[in-house]
């Protein structure tokens, strides 16, 4: 198939491809979930395999105890669980380029303001879908999406599968998050919010390990935000200069991530202790075209190129994760 400019697909896979690390910078700059990981080195990209395998923080092994002098030392097999695994998931979206857009804009100038201003749109598409995953159950999509923090962080902690472990066997107990679950009518009170995250947060620790991290919706922020009147504070300068309004409670940052293309679910409060979370996209897959060769449609006057993404969210601590939910 002909095109008014034989180049038009070199160029956009090759401007495509030197942007591709700047796309998955604002990606990570521009999404609190992604920024906290970041500072803390949580974000590890995988270099292949079927899975991704998350080793575990904590796994209880059950020979471990107090001996004695000569004692025999149990040395047997523990059924211990000691990595989760993650399916690897993958989002893509096309730039297309239409034979006649060509024409249009044969001129070398225009050529490339249409070209940036079609990455542009990709790009920005890419973000959003990757900050709605992150919040996702991984059902979207016929079970593609990522599993995000309504998966991590379900309102029944008790039962379902993440990460390869159920929840509901014995054995996998430990890999219950933590819930506190008021109705509406209590836990939106500015009065009552407080005590509730009181005690999800000591739930949620152990030690030194500590809630760092506090996602709020719309209905959320503002009681939380009428019970500190004038007591609440601004955060850190690296988590503020975000742009996102944010606040503190026992030291861990609360952001208000709803409103008007939010992500945060109604009446909810994630609770997440990110040394414990981690994001890990393919090393040769992270924001970049599929095919730097060209792309053509087979039945359309058209040249099309794809911005690819494969990966997942994992944990290695999810009993260290908790949800406050006030909607019923």
């Amino acid at each position: 198939m002909a095109f008014a400019n034989a180049n038009i697909s070199d160029i956009v896979a090759t401007t495509m491809a030197n942007r591709s690390r700047k796309v998955a910078d604002n990606v990570t700059e521009n999404n609190i979930i992604l920024k906290q990981l970041s500072m803390k080195g949580k974000i590890k990209p995988i270099s292949g395999g079927n899975e991704i395998y998350q080793e575990l923080s904590f796994a209880e092994n059950t020979n471990a105890g107090w001996y004695s002098g000569y004692d025999i030392l149990p040395v047997g097999v523990s059924d211990v669980i000691s990595a989760a695994e993650f399916d690897i998931k993958q989002a893509a979206v096309p730039v297309v380029i239409s034979g006649l857009e060509q024409l249009q804009n044969s001129g070398p100038e225009r050529m490339i303001d249409l070209m940036d201003a079609r990455i542009s749109v990709a790009e920005s598409t890419m973000k959003n879908l990757i900050s709605d995953g992150l919040y996702s159950d991984g059902n979207g999509a016929g079970g593609k999406q990522i599993d995000g923090l309504k998966r991590a962080v379900p309102l029944d902690p008790t039962t379902g599968t993440y990460g390869g472990i159920n929840r509901a066997d014995p054995i996998g107990a430990f890999w219950q998050t933590q819930l506190v679950d008021p109705t509406a009518a209590l836990g939106l009170n500015p009065d009552n919010i407080a005590g509730y995250w009181n005690t999800l947060y000591t739930e949620c620790a152990r030690g030194s390990d500590l809630t760092d991290l506090i996602l709020c919706d719309n209905t959320v922020w503002a009681a939380y935000v009428a019970a500190l009147q004038n007591l609440q504070r601004f955060s850190t300068p690296e988590v503020g200069d975000l742009g996102f309004p944010t606040l503190k409670f026992m030291g861990a940052d609360v952001f208000f991530d709803g409103g008007i293309g939010g992500y945060c679910p109604a009446g909810t409060a994630f609770f997440l202790n990110c040394d414990y979370l981690h994001y890990r996209p393919h090393s040769k897959r992270n924001m970049v075209p599929i095919s730097p060769d060209r792309r053509y449609a087979t039945n359309q006057d058209a040249e099309v190129q794809i911005l690819g993404w494969a990966g997942n969210l994992t944990c290695s601590g999810s009993q260290f994760q908790g949800r406050f939910s006030a909607i019923t």
